[in-house]
């Protein structure tokens, strides 16, 4: 397994666990981590062995957004650091991506999760859209993400403010699908994982690009026609051909992901 400086990656029962791990500065994303993470996704992509993923934190945090000195005070000095592709396409072109948010989950810690398919928060989770008071503004099209999920009126205020959420006022904005005790954060998400993964890869990432594409289009027939695009491959696949043979001899179908 490769060796990363700045997360853990541990794969089990069919799903693959990635720690953000920089505990000392509550897990501070760099660039650095940015490389590593869009390694670490490539890779589980492309292992047959592992159908979701699930994200958290070492520590007490999950992510406290972008480390200053990497990032902010880099970039001032002239010394912004490159790397990485697109975040947002990789995430939602990806095998299903579950946030198991253990703590501190602000700027970019909050906006690198916002496209991925399930957020649970811990109720010692804070969330919070800090940009406004760093003189800056939402990136990873988190203006539109955070909108479909908390709705205009909350996106604004979250956004205006800058102040924090708990765990529980965030599941109440539903910027948080779920909200659990911290004892059962990680059960929680690895066994909504788990049921994830049992279904056919090929299946899971053309739901996911249905809902990207359509989640906000208001054009109906276009909605209609790429669902038909879709299902056309869909019925000629081999996992939809073992799903009804297994319905109709009664066991439990199996899927090659």
């Amino acid at each position: 397994m490769t060796k990363y400086s700045t997360i853990l990656v541990d794969k089990s029962d069919g799903v693959a666990t990635i720690t953000l791990n920089r505990p000392e500065r509550l897990n501070a994303w760099t660039h650095e981590m940015n490389v590593e993470l869009q390694d670490a996704i490539g890779s589980i992509n492309d292992d047959a062995d592992v159908g979701a993923m699930v994200f958290t934190g070492a520590g007490r945090g999950f992510c406290s957004g972008a480390d200053i000195r990497d990032n902010f005070k880099a970039r001032i000095d002239g010394k912004r650091q490159g790397g990485g592709g697109d975040w947002i396409d990789l995430v939602r072109s990806s095998k299903p991506m579950i946030a198991a948010v253990n703590g501190a989950c602000v700027g970019i810690g909050a906006t690198m999760i916002l496209p991925m398919d399930v957020i649970i928060a811990s109720t010692e989770a804070k969330f919070g859209m800090l940009f406004v008071k760093m003189g800056v503004t939402p990136e990873l099209a988190s203006s539109h993400f955070l909108t479909q999920r908390v709705g205009f009126g909350a996106a604004n205020e979250m956004c205006l403010t800058g102040r924090l959420y708990s765990g529980e006022e965030a599941y109440a904005k539903r910027l948080a699908d779920h909200v659990v005790a911290p004892d059962e954060l990680l059960p929680t998400a690895l066994g909504l994982a788990r049921e994830m993964a049992e279904n056919p890869s090929r299946q899971l990432r053309w739901v996911k690009q249905l809902i990207t594409q359509n989640g906000s289009e208001t054009d109906i027939k276009k909605v209609h026609e790429r669902e038909g695009q879709v299902l056309t491959q869909a019925y000629d696949s081999a996992e939809h051909h073992e799903a009804v043979s297994a319905f109709l001899e009664k066991r439990k179908p199996v899927f090659k992901n």
